[in-house]
């Protein structure tokens, strides 16, 4: 399975395996890369770093952010930035603060339903070691209850958009998530493009804004739940736009069974030119910065 995934996720956010157990699981299958692409949090960047080492893996740091203005809401992947740097790590803290006060919100819904679960349940499923605690984590804890038996069940009866348990959460604006990413030295990417809810035009126009307004650097044209003609007309729209062509199988091992990593398209991993193409693009765009 020689070749790349460029979004994945661990026990830092809502995966199920440890950075550690993520790269062991990659470097298994025969990958030459791997991003770790937790939702808002680099808690496991640190830990995954080591690991690829270890196992002579490619590791790629990367994030996963909501972001949201009047035209809609996406998320946006950031890649090849410095983990250290101030404002991205201050920024994130921010907006897990805000995770942490909707968190306390739904588990007070949860109470108010009668359903058997407290956020105890919720933060058990989490483990100690998750720096972000999601709908995912909630799903696990109503399936451990017996209030539902899948994932997916919890989601349509509960959690997801418009469902008792929704609450939304602070988020950035794509504008300001995409200089934040750009501020630290990395690339923004649009995530699974696929799954935005939008007519193939707006789509189009939302895009084209995104790039010449905002500096948006790529699109995850490659990804597991895409169909071939989804992946033709993002690879379209990103040479028409001279866009950035990314591809990721959104691993996150239990809450998402039906994901395997390394799966990304036409049954196989990303091709590894593509991080090559990013890592020019990177460099390029250090060049026109200290000019």
């Amino acid at each position: 399975m020689s070749g790349i995934d460029l979004h994945a996720h661990t026990t830092a956010s809502d995966g199920s395996l440890s950075p550690t157990e993520l790269v062991r699981h990659a470097s298994t299958l025969g990958l030459t890369a791997l991003a770790v692409t937790d939702h808002d949090t680099l808690g496991g960047l640190a830990e995954a770093q080591r690991a690829a080492v270890e196992a002579g893996l490619d590791l790629v740091p990367g994030v996963e952010l909501s972001v949201e203005d009047d035209q809609g809401r996406f998320h946006l992947l950031g890649y090849l930035f410095d983990p250290n740097n101030g404002p991205l790590q201050e920024t994130l803290v921010s907006i897990r603060a805000s995770r942490a006060e909707r968190n306390e919100q739904m588990g007070r819904k949860m109470a108010e339903l009668g359903l058997p679960v407290t956020m105890e349940d919720v933060r058990a499923e989490a483990g100690e070691e998750a720096d972000v605690i999601a709908r995912p984590h909630f799903a696990q804890a109503l399936i451990k209850q017996g209030v539902v038996t899948s994932v997916k069940e919890a989601f349509d009866r509960y959690l997801a958009t418009g469902k008792p348990l929704y609450l939304p959460k602070d988020v950035l604006t794509p504008r300001d998530a995409i200089a934040l990413i750009h501020g630290a030295g990395g690339l923004a990417v649009m995530a699974h493009p696929g799954l935005v809810p939008l007519s193939t035009e707006a789509f189009t126009q939302r895009v084209e804004t995104l790039t010449r307004e905002d500096g948006l650097d790529g699109l995850e044209a490659y990804y597991s739940q895409h169909t071939p003609a989804d992946t033709a007309r993002f690879l379209a729209l990103a040479q028409a736009n001279t866009l950035l062509v990314t591809g990721g199988s959104d691993f996150h091992g239990t809450p998402k069974p039906h994901v395997p990593l390394g799966v990304v398209t036409e049954g196989k991993p990303a091709p590894a030119s593509l991080l090559t193409e990013m890592r020019t693009r990177v460099l390029q765009q250090t060049k026109e910065i200290k000019v």
